[in-house]
């Protein structure tokens, strides 16, 4: 659907998740009457070699629990398998990489999916608090993530005596700054908005090309104001400056309903 062309007074949500995860959101958005621009602030490419990906995934039947870090590495991985073994355990940490699950044909009851009591709390802390770390102890842990994710998960398991693999599904940038971009970036600073942001890297990204725009947006990108899932995507927003955030926990709903409580 293309993108309407906003009153000058008119918040505009801009939806910056990767684009196969930005359009139902958007769409959702449209219907309860926001004008919405999708500018996706992070590229999701496969890797250069999916040997890894592909090798680990055929010994699922062997591991104890399969982690899931996101949905690109759901889908990611799901575009290598033609089903997934009922008995084999698996673990996201957001209620979005669980939905993606669901559009693979993975949901309860017929497949055991852990993750974090309180889906408030997308996050790799939270998941690890709802697994039973002594029964995976010398049993086997995949993860699938995108390439240079965090190691904590990894490294929590291993203390616990866990045997991990983690596997790179797929790989992170942010966009070139391009003279299009740099103008639909001068356009949504003009006026305070609403950015919907589900990633650190994707805010620091975005700091980095609205430097590149120069010294003079730096006070226009303080006056957006920030809809975020997570307290680590919170933190990284003060660290650069911004103020005006929202923390809504993880999900769309709850994404939806801030924005509609404005």
């Amino acid at each position: 659907m293309p993108e309407l062309a906003p009153k000058p007074s008119e918040r505009v949500v801009v939806v910056t998740r990767p684009r196969a995860q930005a359009d139902g959101l958007a769409e959702a958005l449209r219907v309860i009457g926001r004008t919405v621009e999708v500018l996706p602030l992070l590229q999701i490419a496969p890797v250069d070699d999916p040997a890894p990906l592909r090798a680990a995934l055929a010994a699922v039947p062997d591991y104890a629990l399969a982690v899931f870090v996101s949905p690109n590495a759901v889908d990611a991985a799901f575009a290598h398998l033609d089903a997934w073994p009922a008995a084999v355990p698996l673990a996201v940490v957001g209620e979005g990489s669980r939905a993606a699950l669901a559009r693979h044909g993975v949901a309860d009851p017929g497949y055991t999916i852990h993750s974090p009591l309180d889906p408030a709390h997308s996050d790799s802390e939270h998941l690890l608090q709802n697994l039973d770390l002594a029964a995976l102890s010398g049993r086997r842990v995949l993860i699938v993530r995108g390439d240079g994710g965090r190691e904590l998960l990894a490294d929590a398991l291993r203390a616990a005596g866990a045997t991990v693999e983690a596997v790179a599904a797929y790989r992170r940038s942010t966009p070139v700054l391009t003279p299009g971009l740099a103008a639909r970036l001068r356009a949504l600073l003009a006026q305070p908005n609403d950015w919907i942001i589900t990633s650190s890297e994707a805010l620091r990204g975005l700091g980095g090309l609205v430097e590149a725009l120069g010294p003079q947006f730096g006070a226009q990108f303080r006056q957006q104001r920030l809809v975020v899932p997570h307290a680590r995507i919170a933190e990284t927003a003060y660290a650069l400056g911004l103020r005006h955030v929202t923390l809504t926990g993880s999900g769309d709903a709850r994404l939806l309903a801030a924005l509609q409580s404005q």
